[in-house]
């Protein structure tokens, strides 16, 4: 059962900021779910350091409080959460580190409709607080350049609002003025002319301009070592594999699909094809648990889950607004954020990106010439 727990922070001068995280409980037969919270926390502890003592002095609670944890945990389970040996420390058992992989696909599904929920609460409490309304609105294909950008504007506490959906419906949003900025991804290559006619109807090349966000890799996400020996996307045909997919309607799928079809592959007989996840790194966890030997998206989640990854397509991440909204302060403090040294050195760091384009203004002519 998962619940939804609020943390809200309060400040007197700055904007309300809400955080909204998920709280899961698991059950064992008839016995009283157990919540997870502090038991995961130091599951997590002891895979870092090896050591019982070392994690509990981690987050601040006595050796005989994380022990009791643990047994009662145990009891509780039915099954064993550690293994201790002579030279090697204290180790997590799979049951243990089965109960970690559940809780990062939990946030892997969720975080996006959570963060988006979170903006909407942070929004409406600050017009109550504060009596502002003024924010920039983005909505936005998820990604992780995408989430450094935010907490950017969380650090220097510029309001905005965010809303995470497909890159088709943002460039759609834009149109119909829902809102200031729209994020989307256009591979480079031969399937550029494609993916551009997908958004062309939604984009003024008028009046619309584009804020270069980064170029990232897309492909094959597999198991450490490659076991089933994957290496191109006609392998996906293979019988013996199972695959999990983005999404229909999302920027990923559509690259998927395009390259499908240039390679001649029929998506029938993927196996899998129709079993999907709303993120890239959901799609990654659902590969690291074994319950798929291939999945298809951007490299950093791949690298986050201790996946490897194949290369396949390189793309680039827009954001399209409105020209004239160049000349708005809070448009202007995006910009700022997306030309500043510290953030393009942030999105260098991610797994799979190129800033070296990071927050140029181009015109959609420009852009896709």
């Amino acid at each position: 059962m998962i619940l939804l727990t609020f943390n809200m922070l309060f400040f007197s001068y700055i904007m309300v900021k809400v955080s909204i995280k998920p709280h899961w409980k698991i059950g064992h037969g008839d016995a009283a779910p157990l919540d997870t919270t502090e038991l995961l926390s130091l599951l997590l502890a002891i895979q870092q350091t090896g050591s019982i003592a070392k994690a509990a002095e981690h987050l601040h609670h006595s050796y005989r409080h994380a022990w009791g944890l643990l047994r009662s945990s145990e009891q509780a389970f039915g099954h064993s959460l550690i293994a201790s040996g002579r030279g090697r420390g204290t180790t997590l058992t799979p049951f243990a580190s089965k109960l970690l992989w559940a809780d990062r696909m939990v946030n892997a599904r969720l975080s996006p409709t959570l963060d988006s929920l979170a903006s909407e609460l942070e929004i409406e409490l600050g017009k109550t607080v504060e009596g502002k309304s003024k924010t920039v609105r983005l909505n936005a294909s998820h990604g992780f350049a995408v989430a450094a950008l935010l907490n950017h504007f969380n650090r220097l506490s510029l309001p905005v609002e965010v809303r995470y959906r497909h890159s088709t419906d943002a460039v759609a949003a834009l149109s119909r003025q829902e809102c200031d900025l729209a994020g989307f991804h256009v591979p480079l290559g031969d399937y550029e002319k494609p993916a551009i006619a997908s958004y062309a109807k939604w984009l003024n090349k008028r009046s619309d301009c584009l804020i270069h966000l980064a170029v990232r890799n897309q492909g094959l996400f597999v198991t450490p070592g490659n076991p089933k020996g994957i290496h191109e996307l006609a392998d996906l045909a293979r019988s013996d594999l199972r695959f999990v997919n983005r999404e229909a309607g999302s920027g990923t799928r559509m690259l998927l699909e395009l390259m499908l079809t240039g390679g001649g592959i029929s998506h029938k007989k993927i196996n899998g094809f129709e079993n999907t996840e709303f993120t890239h790194s959901a799609v990654a966890a659902f590969v690291a648990s074994g319950m798929a030997d291939v999945g298809f998206g951007v490299q950093t989640a791949a690298q986050r889950f201790g996946l490897d990854f194949i290369p396949l397509v390189r793309e680039r991440y827009f954001f399209a607004l409105p020209s004239a909204s160049l000349n708005e302060p809070l448009v202007q403090a995006v910009v700022d954020i997306l030309q500043s040294p510290a953030f393009r050195a942030e999105v260098n760091q991610l797994a799979g990106y190129d800033s070296s384009d990071t927050g140029q203004i181009l015109s959609l002519q420009d852009a896709f010439a």
